[in-house]
């Protein structure tokens, strides 16, 4: 299978309940993906004003 280069994770944290941020590399949209045990979630990251928080996608040109 070809690897999938588009999401970069940023941030992790937990085992059994797990944490974790990725970017989609292209638009540059954060993801917060959650898990616990049998059961998880994943949804746009948004800031104080209800958007989507958005990276430069100039950060991952490197």
């Amino acid at each position: 299978m070809k690897k999938n280069d588009r999401f970069a994770e940023v941030f992790s944290k937990g085992k059994v309940d797990h944490i974790e941020v990725f970017v989609d590399k292209r638009t540059g949209v954060n993801c917060v993906f959650r898990s616990a045990r049998y059961s998880g979630g994943l949804t746009a990251l948004l800031d104080k004003d209800g958007k989507p928080v958005v990276t430069p996608v100039s950060d991952f040109d490197k």
